[in-house]
């Protein structure tokens, strides 16, 4: 228990010598502004990658989609998919369209 204590006052002790006791003042202050080329490159990044990859605009759409709403509806399908795979069973009873 007294190695516990003994333990605790150090870690304070060490954390307290250890702060940075400089004052906010002389800290060095970012510039206000930054230059044209620098916000031209952070817009033209933004306009790449809109709508992809991003948690707000989701996933690009599947293409498989709307085939699988058509297998979905039919309930042979749907269990056949479940048992074989979504492509062969739509291709089962739908044929390559």
């Amino acid at each position: 228990m007294k190695s516990l204590t003994v333990l605790t006052l150090l870690a304070l002790l060490t954390f307290g010598l250890c702060r940075d006791t400089t004052p906010l003042t002389q800290h060095a202050v970012p510039a206000a502004f930054v230059s044209r080329r620098a916000s031209a490159e952070v817009v033209q990044r933004q306009k790449r990658n809109y709508g992809y990859g991003s948690s707000v605009y989701g996933a690009p759409p599947d293409p498989l989609e709307a085939k699988r709403e058509v297998c979905e509806l039919n309930p042979d399908c749907d269990e056949l998919a479940d048992q074989i795979g979504f492509q062969e069973a739509y291709r089962r009873y739908y044929g390559l369209v």
